[in-house]
């Protein structure tokens, strides 16, 4: 599956568009996690476990993202982008999305 940020690909043709596509997950941190974060917000400094958290959640949310365009038929998905939001105090919700489309290679044109 290719996923890419731009609108085209670079030595593809579009042959069908299949709509949007999207990708959710929600996590919470642990409060063992949230006062660690206490702590670090005092003293300054990146939080460790709140990057992994949202490394992870962004991960799965393009994996679900791509499970859902293989299920419509795709072989790709242009313009993807991440929103992310709040729920109450302690759980966020991370969204991948994009457009899914069938792409070909167009022949004769140089590797892109």
């Amino acid at each position: 599956m290719i996923v890419t940020t731009t609108e085209n690909i670079p030595g593809t043709r579009v042959t069908q568009t299949l709509g949007q596509v999207f990708g959710l997950t929600v996590r919470s941190r642990g409060l063992g996690g949230n006062i660690a974060a206490g702590f670090r917000g005092i003293v300054g400094g990146e939080v460790g476990s709140y990057v992994k958290l949202l490394e992870d959640a962004r991960r799965q949310a393009v994996d679900r993202m791509v499970q859902n365009a293989t299920a419509m038929g795709a072989n790709a998905v242009t313009m993807m982008r991440f929103d992310s939001s709040e729920i109450g105090t302690n759980m966020s919700e991370i969204v991948a999305y994009g457009t899914a489309q069938v792409v070909e290679p167009v022949t004769g044109a140089p590797a892109g």
